[in-house]
């Protein structure tokens, strides 16, 4: 765990702007642009309710970014993308929408434990597919909000039947379904998420 303190640093930290737009800058014009939008947006966010936070972060990714598979953007099988990245490209898979809102909304003031990365085995059109959401828990027992790429509304977990918990993880921990058993250190056990952590540190989410 020492590790993913140093990676974070204190949580809710305010993430540096000019740091992002540096980085941003080096990726191109298009970045910029994208990366404006998304810190007015994260401080207009910031200042409102924190479920209206939840569904203003949700939209802006949803809306501005497109679903494409990692091997048509990035010719990996399997690349997890920090949002500056995901928003040069314009493009993004599951992984990405779910880092990206992740840690906006860490920017925009929201608690890194009321929110969790879930894998999850999903139903789609008959076939079942790895997928990954973003959780939401208003309240520490809460029924949690799901973020997704797949559909543009937020619903309860409850309405998302299609939806099969594996395994969750945050800054603070890893766990088996979305329950309380803990399955080691997210940052030891889930290199992706280790060197996503580095590359946003870099660029001044943390």
């Amino acid at each position: 765990m020492v590790l993913l303190s140093l990676l974070l640093g204190h949580a809710g930290m305010a993430f540096e702007t000019q740091k992002i737009m540096a980085a941003a800058q080096r990726m191109g014009p298009a970045t910029v642009s994208q990366a404006q939008a998304l810190i007015q947006e994260i401080a207009e966010a910031s200042s409102s309710e924190e479920v209206s936070r939840v569904k203003r972060i949700n939209a802006f990714f949803n809306r501005r970014v497109e679903y494409r598979d990692d091997r048509d953007i990035w010719g990996q099988v399997d690349y997890w993308a920090t949002p500056l990245e995901m928003l040069n490209k314009g493009a993004g898979d599951c992984e990405d929408y779910a880092i990206g809102k992740y840690l906006s909304l860490i920017a925009a003031g929201v608690s890194p434990a009321k929110m969790r990365l879930v894998y999850v085995r999903a139903e789609v059109g008959g076939a079942i597919l790895a997928h990954m959401v973003l959780a939401y828990y208003p309240e520490p027992q809460a029924e949690p909000l799901i973020l997704d790429n797949l559909i543009t509304d937020i619903r309860p977990a409850s309405r998302r039947p299609d939806l099969a918990p594996v395994f969750s993880f945050n800054a603070e921990g890893l766990w088996q379904g979305v329950g309380s058993t803990t399955a080691g250190d997210p940052v030891a056990r889930l290199s992706r998420w280790r060197e996503v952590l580095t590359k946003t540190r870099a660029e001044g989410w943390w």
